[in-house]
C-alpha cells in the first residue's frame, strides 16, 4: 500500500518585499499543486528520482533565485529565496531540499570564484539544464569537517584527487560537484575547492543509502580514483576550502530551516483537515480541548520558526553576520518540525501510524532535517561559541 496524494497545504499570509515576491510564490504554489502534489507519495514509495521536476523548477527559474541576473539568476534576496524552498517542501521535501543543495553547490563559485570562472561556468550551473551536489562529508568526518582525507596534488595543470566522500544529496546523478578536498596541511587550513564535473574520469558513486525516508533523493558516497580536475577549476585560492565551506553552510542551514517549516506545515494542515472531519462522542475531534491545544502548539511553532528563519535571511540580506542565527534558525526549525509531524501521527491516531494518510511520510522526513548541514548537536555548540566569544 502505498501514501495517498497529501492535499496542498493552506496559503501562508506572507509580507513579502516586491509584487515580483508575490508573483513567484503564487507561481510556486502552481507548480507545488501542478507538478509535486500528485506525484510524490508514489515516487517516494518507490524510490524515484524526479529528475525532470529540477528540469521544470529550473525552466521556472527556481534553481538560481538569490544569485545575480547577468549570470542567468533571479537575483532575489534570501528572504523569498527562503520562502520559495518552504513552499516547495511543503509539497514534496525531496524537491525542496533538493533545490536547497544545488543552490548549496553554486556558492562557492557565485561568491568566491573570480569573474572569469562566472562567466564561464555559473549560467549553465543556475539554467536548470545541470544539477549540483555539494562534496564535504566523509566516511570519518561528518561535523568534524575539518579532519576531512580526500586528497588533491598537483600535476602539470590538474589536480589528481584520491578519495571518498560520504551523504552526498544526488551523489551519482549530479552534473557538478563542489568538492571540499585536502591540498595541503592537516587541518582547516590545508584545504581547498574544486568544481568537479559529474561524468569526469575516474569519478564514481556506491549504491545509494538505503534511508528512512526521502527515499526519492539519493545519497550516495562518492569515489574519487585518480580524478583530473584542471587547476583552472580551483574556487578561490589553495587553502581557501574550510572558508569557502563554512559560508556556505551558513546560507544552507536556513535553507533548511526554511524546509523544516514546510514539511511541519503539510502536517499541520493535515492533521487539522483530519480532527475537523474525524467524529467521536458525536462531535469532531478538534472540539475536545486537548486535542485543540495540540494543534495550536503545533501552529504556534510554524509561525515561529518561520519568524525565526526570516529574521536570519534579513541579516544576510542586510549584509551583515548572521552564523548564529542561521544555527538558530536550523537547530529551532528542524526540532519544531520533528514535533510538528510526531504530533500529526497523534492526531490521526492509528490512521497517522499507516501508509493511507502521508502523516508517517511526514515524520520520517523531518528526522533527517535534524542531521544534515550539522546535527542539531553542532548547532548548539555553534551558538554557545557565539555567545561566549569576547
Amino acid at each position: 500500500m502505498t501514501t495517498s496524494p497529501a492535499s496542498p497545504a493552506k496559503a501562508v499570509d506572507r509580507q513579502l518585499p516586491s509584487e515580483e515576491a508575490r508573483e513567484l510564490l503564487a507561481l510556486t504554489r502552481d507548480l507545488v499543486q501542478r507538478e509535486l502534489l500528485p506525484r510524490a507519495a508514489e515516487d517516494e514509495a518507490a524510490g524515484r528520482f524526479p529528475r525532470e521536476v529540477f528540469r521544470t523548477l529550473g525552466e521556472a527559474g527556481l534553481l538560481s533565485l538569490p544569485y545575480e541576473e547577468r549570470h542567468g539568476g533571479g537575483d532575489q534576496p534570501y528572504e523569498v529565496y527562503l520562502q520559495v524552498l518552504e513552499e516547495l517542501a511543503s509539497g514534496w521535501l525531496a524537491i525542496g531540499l533538493g533545490v536547497s543543495v544545488h543552490t548549496l553547490s553554486c556558492h562557492a563559485l557565485a561568491t568566491f570564484g573570480t569573474d572569469e570562472q562566472r562567466d564561464r561556468w555559473l549560467p549553465g550551473m543556475l539554467s536548470g539544464a545541470q544539477l549540483g551536489a555539494y562534496c564535504l562529508s566523509e566516511p570519518q568526518s561528518g561535523s568534524d569537517a575539518a579532519a576531512l582525507r580526500t586528497r588533491a596534488h598537483l600535476d602539470g595543470e590538474d589536480y589528481v584527487v584520491n578519495g571518498t566522500k560520504a551523504w552526498i544529496t544526488h551523489g551519482g546523478r549530479a552534473d557538478f560537484y563542489s568538492a571540499l578536498v585536502r591540498t595541503g596541511e592537516e587541518g582547516s587550513r590545508g584545504i581547498s575547492c574544486l568544481l568537479v564535473p559529474g561524468d569526469q574520469e575516474g569519478l564514481s558513486a556506491a549504491p545509494p543509502e538505503q534511508k528512512m525516508g526521502m527515499k526519492s533523493s539519493p545519497t550516495a558516497q562518492l569515489h574519487f580514483d585518480g580524478v583530473r580536475v584542471p587547476r583552472e577549476r580551483l574556487i578561490g585560492t589553495e587553502g581557501q576550502g574550510f572558508q569557502i565551506a563554512l559560508g556556505a553552510l551558513d546560507s544552507g542551514r536556513l535553507g533548511i530551516a526554511a524546509c523544516a517549516i514546510g514539511v511541519a506545515r503539510a502536517a499541520l494542515d493535515l492533521a487539522v483537515e483530519y480532527a475537523g472531519t474525524r467524529r467521536q462522542f458525536g462531535r469532531p475531534i478538534a472540539d475536545f480541548q486537548g486535542l485543540s491545544f495540540m494543534l495550536a502548539d503545533m501552529a504556534t511553532q510554524i509561525e515561529a520558526g518561520r519568524a525565526l528563519y526570516l529574521a536570519a535571511a534579513r541579516r544576510r540580506d542586510a549584509g551583515l553576520a548572521f552564523s548564529k542565527e542561521a544555527a538558530m534558525a536550523k537547530l529551532f526549525c528542524t526540532d519544531a518540525a520533528m514535533r510538528v509531524t510526531t504530533d500529526a501521527v497523534q492526531v490521526l491516531g492509528g490512521y497517522g501510524y499507516t501508509q493511507d494518510f502521508p502523516a508517517e511520510r511526514f515524520m520520517r522526513e523531518a528526522k533527517v532535517l535534524q542531521i544534515v548541514e550539522g546535527t542539531n548537536q553542532i548547532q548548539r555548540l555553534v551558538i554557545g561559541r557565539h555567545l561566549t566569544k569576547s
